[in-house]
């Protein structure tokens, strides 16, 4: 049980559903007192509140349930991050496919000119449901193939790329944007819609301010800091390793 409510608890953190359930709890706890003090009128309304109330819970929290039964459906069971913080030993077979060093040198470079980027790196989970809504593409990664479709005058860099191992899979990607009330105004569309995806799969994200060039990277919903480029491909290469 302690395990479920804190999953629960992280699925609704920062957003307004952690308010609803608190209001929720304070009704049951006013329908049980007026019970106990034998206040019959208004805890017969409070009971058919209660009583109706699963209905009311799934309009309430259809964004969430949404949310929930969307990672259930593109997780299998070793995914789950609870069991992978279980993994004391990575498996023989297991190595970084992805060429981090062409990644973040086109971060860099599009840092360095204030180009706005987003990238979606897979790990174990699906993104089936999110490369759909973009253009299929089949290209090895690579630092200038990366710069190309984020210049600010190509067709193609409205959105976010998918990156499967060691290749580009999708571009123009429509990514689901976050409900956590708790990041700074700061950070944008791009910023948002990397916390929402983190935050329905187990893969991570990178992306590159247009307004201060800054490379942000963000995993399990949380921005990661990190000290240089040297850091971060580090984390990358663990991240994707495991």
């Amino acid at each position: 049980m302690a395990v479920l409510l804190f999953y629960l608890y992280r699925l609704v953190r920062g957003t307004v559903a952690i308010n609803i359930l608190i209001g929720i709890a304070l009704v049951y706890l006013l329908w049980r007192l007026t019970e106990f003090l034998g206040m019959e009128l208004l805890s017969s309304i409070l009971g058919g509140f209660i009583g109706v109330g699963i209905f009311g819970l799934i309009v309430v929290f259809q964004q969430e349930i949404r949310k929930f039964l969307l990672l259930l459906g593109s997780t299998n069971i070793s995914s789950f991050a609870l069991l992978r913080r279980f993994k004391k030993y990575r498996q023989a077979g297991d190595m970084v496919l992805t060429n981090i060093d062409a990644l973040l040198l086109a971060c860099s470079n599009m840092s360095s000119s204030r180009t706005g980027a987003l990238m979606v790196l897979r790990r174990e989970n699906s993104l089936e449901f999110i490369k759909t809504t973009g253009d299929p593409m089949n290209i090895e990664l690579n630092a200038p193939i990366l710069e190309s479709i984020f210049f600010k005058n190509s067709p193609l860099h409205d959105g976010a790329v998918v990156i499967e191992d060691n290749e580009i899979v999708a571009s123009r990607v429509i990514l689901p944007l976050t409900t956590n009330e708790s990041i700074p105004h700061r950070y944008g569309l791009r910023h948002r819609a990397a916390v929402g995806i983190t935050e329905r799969t187990d893969a991570v994200a990178l992306i590159v301010s247009e307004e201060t060039g800054k490379i942000t990277y963000v995993r399990d919903g949380d921005f990661v800091s990190y000290k240089d480029l040297d850091e971060l491909k580090r984390t990358l290469a663990t991240d994707l390793s495991s």
